[in-house]
């Protein structure tokens, strides 16, 4: 089975995040960044799935010479290749999506595996795209996998519930936690994983759709205000959110 996993790197969510010079992006001085949390289970499937059929898996990321930390985390863990899509800009979904698919339509995967969303953008529109510019089914959220042959059944999480559902190979999905338990690599693997080839290729020249007019931080200024419970105390909430927090 030809196995490809798509990761992404993101900022540790310990860091403590400030807009920079131009109003419009990230300052990444003093950022630690770190594999998304949701690929370890993306990476720990391909790696299943190979074990249960044979085959190769590739780790793929869109991103600047730094994403090579995540990839060599995968090649760690035991994947058998790594790509990175040279792309200095944080693009949009659609422009990350463009990239994954002119590698896929190369590398003619069985399946596409995502994490369920990136924690950094958590756009949520990825694997979705993907599938969509591949023309082939998806399936997202899945917290439980079982392949058979072409057939594919899988267990996804919803509001309120579990949705089953079954459709064939070549398809696109997106795990969650709970599809099961990654695995942490050893320091041999580590080390043997820093010399390791990493295939460079081009990013798409599809053009972004989604522009970043302005970025700024939470306002920690904020007026705190305690209500009791009498009817006064009541109306005094209803005029604030209409009339001062505009939510009614």
């Amino acid at each position: 089975m030809n196995i490809l996993v798509c990761i992404s790197q993101v900022p540790d969510t310990t860091t403590k995040i400030f807009v920079g010079p131009d109003g419009k992006s990230m300052a990444a001085q003093g950022v630690k960044f770190i594999l998304n949390p949701y690929d370890e289970f993306t990476i720990e499937e391909g790696l299943r799935l190979k074990e249960k059929f044979g085959g190769t898996v590739t780790a793929l990321t869109v991103g600047a010479d730094t994403s090579k930390d995540v990839l060599r985390t995968a090649l760690a863990m035991g994947a058998d290749a790594a790509i990175l899509v040279k792309d200095d800009v944080r693009a949009d979904s659609f422009t990350v999506a463009s990239s994954i698919v002119e590698a896929a339509k190369e590398l003619a995967p069985d399946v596409v595996l995502f994490g369920r969303q990136s924690i950094d953008f958590d756009s949520f529109q990825t694997s979705a795209l993907v599938a969509e510019m591949l023309e082939w089914p998806s399936i997202h959220i899945v917290s439980k996998l079982e392949i058979d042959g072409t057939t594919v059944k899988a267990e996804c999480d919803t509001e309120g519930g579990k949705e089953v559902v079954e459709t064939s190979l070549p398809c696109v999905i997106s795990t969650q936690k709970g599809l099961n338990d990654p695995r942490y690599p050893k320091l041999p693997d580590i080390m043997k994983a820093k010399s390791k080839p990493i295939t460079e290729r081009a990013a798409t020249t599809a053009a972004s759709r989604v522009e970043t007019i302005s970025m700024t931080l939470p306002d920690t200024k904020r007026l705190h205000k305690i209500l009791g419970e009498s009817d006064a105390d009541i109306d005094e909430l209803v005029r604030l959110l209409h009339e001062e927090a505009k939510m009614i």
